[in-house]
């Protein structure tokens, strides 16, 4: 399935916003995905929140996916359903070891299909901010939501080790460079410095596309 996506138009199909705000008086810094699909409503919100389809393109989940209750997703984040108003949006905690931030994902219709806003909202870390920016948070956004709409538009499961191995290839590196660049630019829109913001992108496309060591 890899082997139909072009980077270009692929990541061209995400529009990524940057934002400053605050939770507690605690700085955060929102990352903003938009993207529309060729998907009714009703299924793209199945996608998203059913038990047995979300391993079928991203990951196993556990736990209670009702509000109040707890979720883990294998290997990754955990967290608390905070609210959920099928089929229109949800909001989770996206908690990782220490670090606790905040998750809201809404469907709304559009022309030919339903376009997904994300909105990950997380307190700011000066130094991991410098180093990456928004991009360490937004590129594997951009990756999920590149899985979501393969899975979408075939109706199959997606093959992990085979999406791992396209992200490592010349292709799929070229689709992480564009979108590490897209949240860099989204990053100068929002302020911040130009320079700084391409740079944190380039350390992105490396941490996306370097081989893990064996």
């Amino acid at each position: 399935m890899t082997s139909t996506i072009d980077p270009v138009t692929t990541a061209g199909l995400l529009t990524r916003e940057v934002r400053d705000s605050s939770r507690d008086g605690v700085p955060t810094k929102v990352a903003v995905a938009r993207r529309t699909y060729a998907a009714e409503r009703t299924d793209l919100w199945d996608a998203l929140t059913s038990a047995d389809r979300l391993p079928r393109w991203f990951l196993p989940v556990s736990g209670n996916l009702a509000v109040g209750g707890r979720y883990q997703l294998e290997g990754n984040a955990g967290g608390v359903v905070e609210r959920c108003a099928a089929p229109d949006d949800f909001a989770v905690t996206w908690e990782f070891g220490d670090n606790v931030s905040w998750l809201t994902v809404s469907l709304t219709p559009a022309d030919g299909g339903t376009t997904l806003e994300l909105v990950h909202e997380s307190p700011v870390d000066p130094d991991f901010a410098a180093q990456y920016g928004p991009g360490a948070v937004g590129v594997g956004w951009d990756l999920a939501l590149v899985g979501l709409g393969l899975h979408l538009a075939t109706g199959s499961d997606n093959d992990a080790a085979e999406f791992q191995e396209w992200t490592l290839s010349p292709v799929g590196v070229e689709f992480v460079r564009l979108a590490s660049a897209g949240w860099a630019e989204a990053a100068i829109a929002s302020g911040e410095d130009a320079d700084q913001a391409r740079a944190a992108g380039e350390r992105t496309l490396a941490f996306y596309t370097t081989q893990p060591e064996s």
